[in-house]
């Protein structure tokens, strides 16, 4: 008798983070670029923004491999100012649009949200969710924040810092589910859905 192999897992996603994440699951996988433009539209909320992009990146690797099974992810981070309004933090891209994010952070909460979405277009199926984790920063003076983002360069990370690195010595408290999703992909939730669909995890 023989068994039959799963369809390919690719993970539509050129992150380090992401990759190094999924392979704590032991899956092999591929990772692919989706392509995606990630601007968000006029008026869209985080959590908007990231699960359009999230099955945005996933669709656009699946239109290629449509016998595979394709992850797309994608991840915002939230500052929630006076009268409610809130801003969506991006990966700062330079030292100085760093300092400035983390000056805004200072003893506040942000809240970082993270969509994934799982697609297999051969059958058209698609499983999402998401997941809120939230940060409270200390007090932050500029000279801390200028000798951390010298030392760690956190430029391409939503928010600007790594919880996994230095950056958990900015923090407060960190209220979260799940301490994957923080980095860029909440594995308990993915692990139950990649188990819904044939992959086998302990």
């Amino acid at each position: 008798m023989f068994l039959k192999s799963l369809p390919p897992l690719i993970l539509a996603s050129t992150s380090v983070y992401r990759r190094e994440l999924l392979g704590r699951l032991q899956i092999p996988f591929e990772s692919e670029p989706p392509g995606v433009d990630e601007t968000a539209e006029a008026g869209e909320s985080a959590l908007a923004l990231v699960a359009r992009l999230a099955l945005a990146k996933a669709r656009a690797v699946a239109q290629r491999r449509p016998d595979a099974w394709v992850i797309g992810s994608d991840q915002a981070a939230v500052l929630q100012g006076a009268a409610q309004q809130s801003t969506i933090l991006g990966k700062p891209g330079s030292a100085a649009k760093c300092i400035e994010q983390l000056l805004a952070c200072s003893g506040r909460t942000l809240a970082f949200i993270t969509a994934v979405a799982l697609v297999r277009q051969r059958d058209s199926r698609v499983a999402e969710f998401a997941d809120t984790t939230r940060v409270a920063f200390r007090a932050l003076d500029r000279a801390t924040i200028e000798r951390y983002v010298e030392r760690e360069s956190p430029l391409d990370c939503a928010g600007g810092f790594k919880c996994e690195g230095l950056g958990i010595t900015l923090c407060e408290s960190i209220d979260s589910s799940d301490p994957t999703a923080l980095v860029g992909l909440p594995l308990i939730r993915l692990a139950a859905v990649l188990r819904t669909v044939g992959f086998e995890l302990p």
